[in-house]
């Protein structure tokens, strides 16, 4: 009698049991009857010689599951990223991508690519949810995401990533600050000063305090910002400097505003903004062209 294999039924779901963490919600979830959804379980659990799920109560994970959950996920994007590769193969902006996006970009340049690619693309519908960058980065590895928008480098998974453009920092400051008589700032003119950050989760908040080492400023750690509006504001009372990025910049601040901005002299401070997706990604065609379309936004 040949061994049972393991097929992706019995990994779709093992998967929505683990996330759901009981029979009667997983079997919704998959369309099935939990008889049916018990049956699958227990025959992966004899494929592999061992129980996944803890007996007699909620469906908790073993330590063998645990092991097993974060494989049986990237076995089934695999699978999608493999469908997804023979579905796109006539026209690749088509179906539906899932996009990611930090909140220090997507007010910025989302209005402007979503409204192209649906005067470009009609057929392509796009679902944007912003968040933190770790989440973001574990949204991509485990396919929440098709692809993600966010600020460079980005770490937590094996992603392909497509630099898209360099944007400069400019300093933000009160209208009385002396800083305001230059037109543009050195980076020796930030020695002492205080910058004022975002929260830690950012990636902008580490390269702000980058700065600060690199040109003897103090971060403000007791005026930590939820967004660039909230440290531009603090900026604006002259509670101190804010470093904001060009985007922003161009959409935001206007002549006779609550802060004056002023480039830095040298190009030495900018951030990076990078398109990512997963290696192997069967859509990798099409985010190479929303990647193109995100360029041409920016300049």
């Amino acid at each position: 009698m040949p061994f049972p294999k393991t097929t992706i039924r019995h990994l779709s779901y093992f998967v929505a049991l683990a996330e759901a963490g009981s029979f009667t919600r997983a079997a919704e979830r998959m369309g099935v009857s939990q008889p049916s959804l018990s049956q699958q379980i227990r025959a992966l659990e004899t494929i592999i010689g061992a129980a996944l799920f803890d007996r007699g109560g909620p469906a908790i994970l073993t330590p063998l599951g645990r092991d097993l959950l974060d494989r049986a996920r990237r076995i089934l994007l695999d699978v999608v990223d493999l469908e997804d590769f023979r579905a796109s193969s006539a026209d690749p902006l088509i179906g539906t991508i899932r996009l990611g996006v930090s909140p220090t970009l997507g007010a910025y340049l989302m209005p402007a690519l979503v409204a192209r690619l649906h005067r470009e693309h009609p057929t392509l519908r796009v679902h944007v949810r912003e968040g933190l960058p770790t989440a973001l980065a574990t949204g991509l590895a485990t396919g929440v995401h098709d692809l993600i928008l966010a600020q460079l480098p980005v770490t937590g998974g094996a992603f392909h990533s497509e630099r898209l453009f360099r944007e400069p920092l400019y300093v933000a400051m009160a209208s009385d600050h002396p800083l305001v008589a230059k037109t543009i700032i050195a980076p020796s003119d930030l020695r002492g000063t205080s910058l004022l950050t975002l929260q830690p989760e950012y990636r902008l908040a580490e390269q702000v305090a980058a700065i600060a080492i690199d040109v003897g400023a103090n971060v403000l750690r007791d005026y930590e910002g939820t967004s660039l509006d909230a440290i531009r504001q603090m900026a604006g009372m002259g509670m101190g400097l804010a470093l904001l990025p060009e985007l922003y910049v161009r959409q935001e601040v206007r002549e006779g505003d609550d802060v004056v901005v002023r480039p830095i002299k040298g190009s030495r401070y900018y951030r990076d903004i990078g398109l990512l997706w997963r290696h192997g990604a069967g859509r990798a065609p099409a985010y190479g062209l929303i990647a193109g379309l995100l360029r041409s936004v920016f300049s």
